[in-house]
């Protein structure tokens, strides 16, 4: 893993937990249902012990961790089917975090596609209807992706970071 050049910076900081594109692709496929490592493998068409690598790497990072949970085959959905020895994961609370990530990148690369050449849209499952996600801030909101939202230096914010970013001030 690469280390973040500006370690205060909230964009180098996102970068270093994602790492790799895999990283996008396997929280997506457990987000998505599919949890058994079975599953997972056959969804991304990749080696087991890649895979094994892959998904042992986001446990380090903590963005997923074992489902013991699913070893009983009780429970087991229509997505998944349960095989002897077939372990099972789900997404931790950061790697849970990561989803409206994944949902405005599916987005983006949507948006560059006529309609009829997407081959995986967003849709609000009660209406069928396909959704464009959107960033909104929680306490008014209002989109941040318009001209009134700009990015200000925190607290903690080094000399680096400092000297690119004014202070946060009302009214500017």
């Amino acid at each position: 893993m690469t280390r973040a050049r500006v370690p205060d910076c909230p964009l180098a900081r996102t970068v270093e937990v994602i790492d790799q594109w895999w990283t996008l692709e396997i929280l997506h496929v457990v987000l998505g249902g599919h949890t058994r490592f079975s599953a997972i493998r056959r969804d991304l068409e990749t080696p087991a012990d890649v895979l094994a690598d892959r998904i042992a790497a986001l446990r380090a990072k903590g963005l997923l961790e074992a489902d013991d949970t699913a070893d009983d085959t009780s429970d087991v959905t229509a997505i998944d089917t349960a095989e002897p020895g077939d372990p099972a994961y789900r997404a931790t609370e950061l790697g849970r975090s990561l989803r409206p990530l994944l949902l405005v990148m599916a987005a983006f690369g949507n948006h560059r596609l006529a309609p009829e050449d997407r081959s995986v849209v967003l849709v609000d499952e009660e209406t069928g209807r396909e959704v464009d996600p959107v960033v909104v801030d929680r306490a008014t909101g209002r989109r941040v992706d318009t001209p009134g939202f700009v990015f200000a230096r925190g607290p903690k914010a080094g000399e680096q970071v400092a000297a690119r970013y004014p202070e946060a001030r009302a009214g500017r």
